[in-house]
């Protein structure tokens, strides 16, 4: 398949480099750096063993425009970063290629093809005038969940931290041809690739997480493990978890894990940073639209409180608002 990889940093580029190598005709959308990085020497992939894969992919560009058209569109950046993207998306398109969203957090389409009182409805904290609606069909839409962790540690080299599991489902619970082509794609490039017939519970398994822990990091500098372990800030974590799970059930999501099971899945990564922490150390936008105002936003279609979930975006709003007013970092020496 002709697939492009739109934003292929530390998940795209770890998609990207296996897909290459599998066989498939693969287009990097890059920048900067790392885009004259993956020009001059392919780009390198440092699997959890320590094992280097190095490929070539088959088209290196940052114009998104130059890379033809697709079968397979692939979002790897950010959530807060698609909506610069959007109107560019149409030129990657033919009648039957497929978008597959590989944004953290609560995505733009949640209440496209969800039957039920809010289908239809926008979630204006990810996509806040439908610019990102308006330019990708949503029926060209494969929802996913992102369980790897990699960090690109210099340019046009990706580090694998943990895992190679991507869930992908149809917005619809469809079992259908193209999203299986797309899974067994991902499979015989090395990864994990279930389908789930209820993409948004999967989705809200990982959010559950993300919109306490993340944030909690971002202000307190504090790992995975030091947050679990710390009474109050784990107490908190729970309160906000709470608050999320009373919304998700409200539209219908079933949650298999217990809360104190999340926690503990938390709490067993260890000395792990967040992303979000991450991105406070290296002066980058925070995912926070998309991990916390996106669940508030939820909360007030369904009439469930938030009021933790809101303290805490309060506060990390501020600290975002603060650094990239100073341009500055934040880091612990």
């Amino acid at each position: 398949m002709k697939i492009c990889v739109v934003g292929a940093g530390a998940i795209g580029g770890m998609l990207g480099v296996k897909l290459a190598l599998s066989g498939h005709e693969v287009t990097l959308i890059l920048r900067g750096a790392n885009l004259e990085a993956v020009r001059q020497h392919g780009m390198t992939l440092i699997e959890e063993g320590g094992n280097e894969l190095t490929a070539r992919p088959a088209r290196v560009t940052s114009v998104i425009a130059d890379a033809g058209v697709q079968d397979v569109v692939i979002l790897g950046m950010k959530a807060h970063q698609v909506a610069a993207i959007a109107a560019e998306l149409p030129a990657l398109m033919h009648a039957t290629t497929r978008v597959v969203t590989m944004q953290n957090g609560i995505p733009w389409w949640y209440f496209h093809k969800l039957p039920g009182p809010w289908e239809g409805t926008p979630v204006r904290a990810v996509d806040s005038d439908g610019v990102i609606a308006r330019h990708i069909d949503v029926n060209r839409v494969i929802g996913s969940v992102v369980y790897p962790a990699s960090e690109v540690i210099r340019p046009g080299v990706i580090k694998v931290i943990e895992g190679n599991r991507f869930t992908l489902g149809e917005l619809d619970g469809s079992d259908t041809a193209s999203i299986r082509e797309i899974a067994d794609a991902f499979k015989a490039a090395g990864f994990k690739a279930p389908i789930s017939r209820d993409i948004r519970s999967e989705i809200w398994l990982k959010v559950w997480g993300n919109l306490s822990f993340n944030p909690i990091s971002a202000l307190t500098h504090a790992t995975l493990e030091d947050i679990c372990l710390y009474a109050p800030t784990r107490e908190l974590a729970a309160a906000m978890m709470r608050e999320a799970q009373a919304i998700g059930e409200a539209l219908g999501v079933q949650f298999k894990v217990s809360l104190e099971k999340r926690i503990a899945g938390a709490q067993a990564v260890g000395q792990h940073k967040t992303s979000m922490l991450q991105d406070v150390e290296q002066g980058r936008p925070l995912e926070l639209q998309a991990l916390v105002a996106s669940v508030m936003e939820l909360g007030r279609i369904t009439q469930q409180p938030t009021p933790n979930i809101d303290a805490v975006y309060a506060l990390t709003s501020l600290l975002a608002t603060t650094l990239q007013k100073h341009k500055a970092t934040l880091r612990l020496a």
